[in-house]
């Protein structure tokens, strides 16, 4: 079963309690119960995983090298600052699906600009949680395309 990376960046782990209007009622924990559903429909394994820390998600972007097929990444705020996990993700020979729950373009300027998308293969951006269930989908189907 192919085994997807699921990354997610700082503050996520307050899902459901920041910024609810923009970010929904949904937590951290019900989000990776629907990761969980939705990649045993698709017949992928996931490995659900926060940090609040850049070196973390480093780290964890470095370990998914020969551990896992695709990577979905919500990189938080790192995604409009980190050179670092744009550097790492460019070691990593798999795809990668840049997720967003809010839009971040039409959010603040300064979230407009994504370091992560200049290697994603796709981004989904403003269709909340559900955004997570769509990356999986799209990884299964490329995953699915090269077997």
């Amino acid at each position: 079963m192919p085994k997807i990376f699921i990354l997610n960046g700082p503050n996520l782990n307050l899902l459901g309690q920041r910024q609810p209007e923009i970010y929904g009622h949904e937590t951290l924990d019900d989000l990776a119960r629907l990761c969980d559903a939705e990649a045993a429909r698709l017949g992928l394994e996931v490995d659900f995983r926060q940090s609040n820390h850049e070196g973390a998600l480093v780290d964890m972007i470095h370990e998914a090298r020969g551990a896992a097929q695709g990577i979905i990444l919500n990189a938080g705020a790192y995604t409009h600052t980190s050179i670092a996990i744009f550097d790492a993700l460019n070691v990593y020979d798999g795809p990668v699906i840049e997720v967003h729950i809010s839009n971040i373009h039409k959010r603040e300027p300064f979230r407009h600009h994504s370091y992560i998308a200049a290697r994603a293969d796709a981004m989904i951006a403003g269709c909340g949680t559900q955004g997570y269930a769509l990356a999986l989908a799209h990884l299964a189907q490329r995953l699915n395309a090269r077997a």
